[in-house]
């Protein structure tokens, strides 16, 4: 069986993206799988910490325990999302006995975000990460640049932001970050926003985001690794193919599915609902946003 990172350097060889669908309630486990299988696709399924601190996802332990009820792996494999150094609420984390708890659990890839931290600080905690994971053949994600929305608080106004280029990942120093850490793979930033995760604005439509895909060109040429877009929903739908063909490999997708489910639960008090609006939504972005009905065949043949 091949691994994550097989099959992550195949679909950035074949300019073919793979969508990682976070989990914030346990019951949307069972429509992503499904939809995914339908689609003869290949997908991540993935929790971050807040998801389990903010909302209902319980513990990356319920989310396993979960997803190995409905495990299809040639299609969905399972992935340990933003577990930060500094959390989103300024709070130090405990980030290494978390992975290292990923890592027992049985998770073969996993998150480290240092974003928040120095250049050289960030590299020191990924190296960390690294030397825990790999000897256990799991694979690292990390993240340099600051992909905003997850702040408690209103953002400046977007255009304001994409026009300032705040935030965006250095192309100095992802070369440096890349060969200084050994990290597997790597979210930029670009011009994405995470979705909000609090408050009434996490029941909002998302700014449509736009890509500077110039400045993606030279992080991928700097980098030389699989790229990783966070904040997926809601992007401009011609910008994040284009941007699949300049080095992003991976698309984190929260909102999108998130609010189908809320929205179909609020309307109609039935879990069952919940989740078909999830199936729904899952296969609409597989088959009709990103366009990779049958793209199994090619990252992850049998």
């Amino acid at each position: 069986m091949r691994t994550v990172k097989e099959i992550m350097e195949n679909a950035r060889r074949a300019r073919v993206v793979i969508p990682a669908f976070n989990i914030p309630y346990l019951p949307m486990v069972r429509p992503i799988v499904e939809a995914v299988v339908a689609q003869n696709a290949f997908a991540l399924l993935e929790v971050a910490r807040l998801e389990w601190t903010k909302f209902e996802a319980k513990s990356m332990a319920a989310v396993f325990e979960e997803f190995s009820r409905w495990s299809q792996p040639d299609h969905v494999r399972l992935h340990l999302d933003h577990i930060p150094v500094i959390d989103e609420d300024n709070q130090r984390v405990d980030y290494l006995t978390l992975i290292r708890e990923a890592i027992a659990l049985g998770y073969p890839s996993v998150m480290v975000d240092g974003s928040r931290l120095s250049l050289a600080e960030n590299i020191a905690a990924t190296r960390q990460v690294v030397d825990v994971a790999h000897p256990a053949g799991v694979v690292v994600e990390a993240e340099l640049g600051a992909i905003l929305g997850h702040e408690a608080g209103p953002l400046p106004p977007y255009e304001e932001l994409f026009a300032s280029g705040r935030g965006f990942t250095d192309v100095e120093e992802c070369a440096r970050f890349v060969a200084e850490s050994g990290c597997d793979s790597l979210s930029v930033a670009i011009g994405s926003i995470h979705g909000a995760v609090s408050g009434v604005l996490k029941d909002q439509p998302k700014v449509e985001a736009r890509l500077n895909l110039d400045h993606l060109e030279r992080l991928h040429q700097a980098a030389g690794i699989p790229l990783v877009l966070h904040g997926g929903s809601g992007i401009k739908r011609d910008h994040l193919l284009a941007a699949v063909q300049r080095g992003i490999t991976k698309v984190n997708v929260g909102t999108e599915i998130r609010q189908a489910y809320e929205a179909a639960l609020r309307q109609t008090q039935d879990v069952a609902a919940a989740q078909q609006a999830v199936y729904e939504r899952t296969t609409w972005l597989l088959r009709d946003y990103f366009v990779l009905t049958g793209n199994r065949d090619l990252i992850n043949p049998s």
